[in-house]
């Protein structure tokens, strides 16, 4: 799930997800309150609902309007009857070293990355949180011309 509210961001995200083929769905929501109201569809539906299938890994923005990325996470901790794991990384373009900080001391925050996502950060966050999920999927071969 990406959680932002910059469209050219999440449309940056979205390709790089993707090209390394490494979701099933790419959920996007463009405020932390539409997340909020996606989670609550998802656990009354059952969580495995193709329409609102649970999260394994959410990317969420802090600066949002409407209810930003600290708002969410608090909306988020009141849905506590999930019993599902989430990897919650922020990733943002805040260089408040508070904010760092601040994303440490929440429990639910497994992750603080500084943004444009890429490849790359992609890879490391899957490769750290989701070890299995690239090392059975055939990598595409480059050439050098």
């Amino acid at each position: 799930m990406l959680i932002d509210d910059d469209e050219p961001t999440n449309f940056l995200s979205s390709m790089i997800i993707e090209q390394l083929d490494c979701a099933e769905h790419v959920q996007v929501e463009d405020n932390g309150m539409r997340a909020v109201s996606y989670l609550i569809n998802s656990e009354k539906l059952g969580y495995n609902n193709k329409d609102y299938p649970w999260p394994d890994l959410i990317l969420l923005d802090i600066n949002m309007p409407g209810m930003n990325g600290w708002e969410f996470l608090d909306k988020y901790k009141e849905l506590g009857k999930s019993k599902r794991n989430v990897v919650i990384i922020m990733l943002t373009t805040s260089l408040n070293p508070d904010d760092k900080i601040k994303a440490d001391d929440i429990i639910s925050v497994t992750d603080f990355k500084y943004k444009p996502l890429t490849e790359e950060l992609l890879k490391e966050i899957l490769d750290t949180y989701f070890p299995d999920l690239l090392k059975n999927k055939p990598q595409p071969h480059h050439h050098i011309l």
